[in-house]
């Protein structure tokens, strides 16, 4: 019988682990950052999402240059712990995944300034890994336009559609975390796969541009995708967020469009500011206690914390087959 799933949509640890001359190691216990591998065993994760986040300084000359130096030093770190932690690539590698003691990760690129306008940049990403894609940040790109345009800007452009359903034949993620409205609603209506938002909440509750309106929330549920709820408190609370605050974000969105539809998008590494008991990725188990005495069920808390985004992984990644740069 295999585990119950542990799965954290997103995080910028992999920024973590480019940056030389610092004190962060992936593999030891770090003072600084929220996430590493000990931490992660502590935490009871068993997946975690690694985003390739793009900073502005690469954006919009050098987005790809900086995508592979990230991924570059994702794999090296990745190649230090090999007998702790794999990279899932496909289908076979999540059954691997269910029945192996080892943590398992998922690439992931925050931002599509990175394709820099091409086709077939996506396509060698795919070969390199990368198994889900954030069409923008904040800003607007060749796919789409961000939240951080407000109401300005283009929704999904001609090259954002063809991106999502090359995405969709090759096996990749949408991730629609930092889109606007008019971009969410177009590329759900283009992708023929489930999509995911890795990171947001319920703006009914917290009045920010990053976190999903109701409709939205709605939308989400009908084309069967998930949201990873952040744990960032910019995005909980417009005062100073509170644990309790965080978990009324997961029963609104529960009580709105059901359990099937939610999961964890932390953020970590991500953030300038936390939640007080959630200050590192071992806080997660705080978290799921949280949602018991909420009155979730055992099987709620387990599509939660987990299953829901398995399905997704279920549903959208390819088959096993010979990946040019893949390892185990």
């Amino acid at each position: 019988m295999g585990k119950d799933p542990v799965i954290d949509a997103h995080c910028d640890t992999a920024g973590l682990m480019a940056r030389e001359n610092t004190e962060y190691n992936f593999t030891s216990r770090n003072r600084n950052g929220h996430i590493d591998l000990p931490r992660l065993r502590e935490s009871g994760v068993t997946l975690q999402f690694f985003a390739l986040y793009i900073e502005d300084e690469h954006k919009p000359v050098g987005s790809l240059r900086r995508c592979l130096q990230l991924l570059e030093y994702y794999y090296r770190t990745m190649e230090s712990c090999h007998d702790s932690i794999f990279t899932i690539y496909n289908k076979a590698d999540l059954d691997y995944f269910i029945k192996s003691d080892k943590l398992a990760a998922l690439l992931s690129i925050e931002g599509g300034e990175a394709l820099e306008n091409s086709i077939e940049v996506l396509h060698i990403l795919f070969r390199l890994g990368i198994r889900a894609l954030g069409l923008t940040w904040n800003q607007q790109n060749q796919l789409a336009t961000g939240v951080g345009k407000g109401s300005s800007g283009e929704g999904l452009t001609s090259f954002g559609r063809t991106v999502v359903r090359e995405m969709n034949t090759l096996g990749m993620i949408v991730d629609l975390a930092h889109i606007n409205e008019k971009g969410f609603h177009e590329a759900i209506a283009t992708s023929s796969e489930p999509v995911i938002v890795s990171h947001a909440n319920a703006r009914s509750l917290c009045d920010h541009p990053r976190n999903l309106t109701d409709d939205q929330l709605k939308e989400l549920a009908r084309c069967s995708g998930v949201i990873g709820l952040s744990f960032y408190p910019a995005f909980i609370s417009t005062s100073e967020a509170t644990m309790e605050n965080l978990l009324d974000h997961f029963v609104h969105i529960a009580e709105l469009i059901g359990t099937d539809h939610l999961g964890f998008g932390s953020d970590f590494d991500g953030i300038n500011k936390v939640v007080p008991g959630l200050e590192d990725v071992t806080g997660l188990p705080r978290l799921i206690e949280g949602l018991q005495k909420r009155g979730f069920s055992r099987e709620e808390i387990k599509k939660i914390s987990g299953i829901n985004f398995l399905r997704i992984l279920k549903k959208v990644l390819p088959p096993r087959k010979k990946e040019n740069c893949s390892t185990r």
